[in-house]
């Protein structure tokens, strides 16, 4: 899965809609603004259509605000 947009982001909380990149799947969900979330947890979301992960070469988006900036 990849973030296709982002609707509404309030501090580094954000809805977003999520699309797979193996068919097509869209998917309207939460989540966090951080490094972590963008590297780690977003590629390792599963496909509730296919079961597939993000493809290997995926490029994480980058957050709206530096890491360890208060917001």
């Amino acid at each position: 899965m990849k973030i296709d947009h982002i609707e509404s982001q309030y501090r580094r909380d954000f809805v977003a809609i999520y699309v797979c990149e193996h068919c097509g799947f869209f998917k309207r969900d939460r989540g966090y603004d951080d490094e972590h979330f963008h590297r780690n947890v977003i590629p390792r979301m599963v496909c509730e259509s296919c079961g597939h992960v993000a493809l290997l070469d995926y490029r994480p988006l980058t957050t709206t605000y530096p890491e360890g900036f208060t917001v």
